[in-house]
């Protein structure tokens, strides 16, 4: 502007120069050269040689420039004042295009773009201003980009305003608002596990409180992992005992702890197993510190024949309830301190009172069960084949109860396996110490080791002692002839005929089919058939002790049937080509064979309430 004026001034002074004649001509002439004056008239080439430009400061384009948009400037905030924002950025835009560099005019039209509710045209204006100044309007780049994700989370464009929220926090770090704000986002737009690793990212950098520790928990439980918010929501309540949210939590877990047990026993009464297994899963995920969860899901496993699980849960569930009753001993005894209080308050002794027998009650159950299942997976190992491992089992379920006749007469069928005799004998013998007179079950397996005994102390030579057991054999079971077959051996080897006749007769009573008859009879009734022999006053006589015997014995109906799988018994361990060669598979007469602790009307399990 200062070369134009300058230019105009000696086109001027040219005219007036000019003579009058021919001043047309001479004036067309000056105004064809003035635009070109105007176009160079700031080069110095037009300067005279050492010549110099006039000094006229009010007329330099830095100067004017400068005052012009300080002019905008001050137009732009008396506009903002009386609320013309559209002519206020007219005026601070026109500021920006004369000096770019300065960021107050940059702030001055990101103003008045925020009051238009641009906010990304403001955010535009401020990061300039903040590129061109740094740490000039980082605050307000950073509100800018708060509302701004504040806008769009209401329009649900959770993504975009995460976006926004993320980059207000960029600006401004450490501000815990806009980190919150990107979290809420976070969790519309379904993305909890980068919530979770941010509440993480809290917890490690401020340490645990209360909130963060609820709010993890909510957390944990949209992602499914209830044991986990279970824990936390516990810390949240140690760290404030007088927090109603926490405890809200826990009462809601707990509640549905409940419901999927419920559920979980309603399957088994239906007989869905695998359905009730699913439930009490999801029961024991709410509630993990419950000791009858893990009793009930024991107990399921066991019948599931999954006993490995089974004692898992059950020594899980027995852990627990020593735990409490080590805190409740720590604290000391409640129901002395709730005795007292004399000032009325006796249902609060009753309750204390309640609590501790139902835990009580709980133990007791507990390990009834494990017992079960150590006595069932023995049972299974036995059918197996597993003799030793079944014996192991059986030594844990008689640590845990000493009082089962049951385990001792199992333990003494494996040992008796193993080629234990004295091991077995002294089982069934304790077994027959502990249950009524008489039992058939102890009978009938007594009198089958005697009988072994005698049979591996006539192949000693020691016919005298064969001799003996077979007649514990023939006390306990006085039905079996093969019994009196083999004492009657024993006798004829000690030159005791008339034993070995008695004998004799009674096996051809009890077993006439036998192949060994025919030769006994030659030797001990020369010239005498059976028939001779059963009809003489003597057979007649041994055939009436005999029915007085079997009969004192038979108190069972099932004596038959034990004596059935006892001789299967007996028969797989002298014939070995008779043993079962595929181990993995369970064998029926077990079952009927072992003594299962289910099968004793006085040990016969009965449904339970947990």
């Amino acid at each position: 502007m200062e070369a134009s004026a300058d230019a105009k001034k000696q086109t001027a002074e040219e005219l007036r120069s000019v003579p009058a004649a021919g001043a047309e001509d001479e004036l067309d002439e000056a105004r064809r050269r003035s635009p070109i004056r105007r176009l160079f008239c700031s080069s110095e080439i037009f300067l005279p040689p050492g010549g110099e430009r006039p000094r006229r400061p009010e007329l330099q384009m830095s100067v004017i420039i400068r005052s012009k948009a300080a002019q905008h400037y001050t137009d732009g905030k008396e506009l903002m004042g009386k609320s013309q924002f559209e002519k206020a950025l007219i005026c601070f835009s026109r500021g920006v295009t004369l000096q770019p560099e300065q960021t107050h005019l940059h702030e001055g039209r990101a103003e008045a773009y925020l009051q238009m509710c641009d906010f990304q045209s403001a955010a535009a204006c401020y990061k300039r201003a903040w590129i061109l100044k740094p740490g000039a309007c980082g605050a307000r780049l950073a509100f800018v980009y708060y509302l701004q994700g504040q806008c769009l989370l209401d329009r649900g464009l959770f993504l975009e305003a995460l976006e926004a929220f993320s980059k207000a926090a960029e600006v401004k770090p450490g501000c815990r608002s806009y980190e919150v704000k990107s979290l809420v986002c976070l969790a519309a737009a379904g993305h909890h596990a980068e919530c979770l690793q941010q509440v993480n990212e809290w917890m490690l950098s401020d340490g645990p409180t209360s909130d963060l520790y609820i709010l993890r928990a909510r957390l944990l439980k949209l992602l499914n992992k209830t044991s986990q918010c279970r824990r936390d929501a516990t810390s949240a309540l140690a760290l404030n005992p007088r927090c109603p949210v926490a405890a809200a939590l826990l009462q809601r877990l707990q509640e549905a702890g409940e419901e999927a047990r419920q559920r979980a026993a309603d399957a088994v009464l239906g007989g869905r197993l695998p359905d009730a297994l699913l439930s009490i899963d999801h029961a024991l995920e709410h509630c993990p510190r419950d000791a009858r969860l893990y009793l009930f899901r024991g107990t399921l496993y066991r019948r599931m024949k999954d006993f490995t699980a089974a004692i898992e849960d059950l020594v899980q569930a027995v852990e627990l309830l020593e735990e409490v009753r080590g805190q409740t001993d720590g604290r000391g005894s409640r129901e002395e301190e709730v005795r007292g209080q004399t000032d009325g308050r006796g249902s609060r002794e009753e309750e204390v009172r309640g609590q501790t027998d139902g835990r009580s009650s709980v133990e007791k159950e507990v390990r009834f069960q494990l017992v079960l299942t150590f006595n069932d997976f023995a049972v299974q190992c036995f059918g197996r084949g597993l003799h030793a491992e079944a014996t192991l089992l059986l030594n844990k379920a008689i640590e845990e109860e000493k009082g089962q006749a049951g385990l001792y007469l199992n333990r003494g069928d494996c040992f008796f396996q193993q080629g234990e005799w004295r091991f077995a004998l002294a089982d069934y013998q304790q077994a027959e110490e502990m249950m009524p007179p008489d039992a058939p079950a102890v009978r009938l397996r007594l009198a089958v080791l005697h009988n072994t005994l005698g049979s591996l102390c006539s192949q000693d030579g020691c016919f005298q002692e064969a001799a003996d057991m077979f007649s514990a054999a023939v006390w306990y079971d006085p039905a079996a002839g093969r019994y009196y077959e083999s004492r009657s051996k024993a006798l004829r080897k000690l030159l005791d005929l008339e034993g070995a006749r008695r004998d004799l007769i009674c096996t051809l009573i009890l077993d006439p089919t036998n192949e060994e008859l025919p030769p006994m009879l030659m030797d001990l009734f020369p010239g005498c058939s059976a028939a001779d022999v059963l009809s003489a006053p003597a057979g007649r006589a041994a055939a009436a002790e005999l029915t007085d015997a079997i009969r004192a014995r038979s108190s069972s109906c099932d004596q038959q049937r034990l004596k059935d799988d006892l001789q299967k018994l007996i028969l797989t361990k002298e014939n070995p080509s008779e043993a079962v060669d595929d181990r993995e598979e369970l064998q029926t007469p077990v079952n009927n064979l072992l003594w299962v602790l289910r099968g004793d009307d006085t040990l016969r399990e009965k449904p339970k309430k947990y």
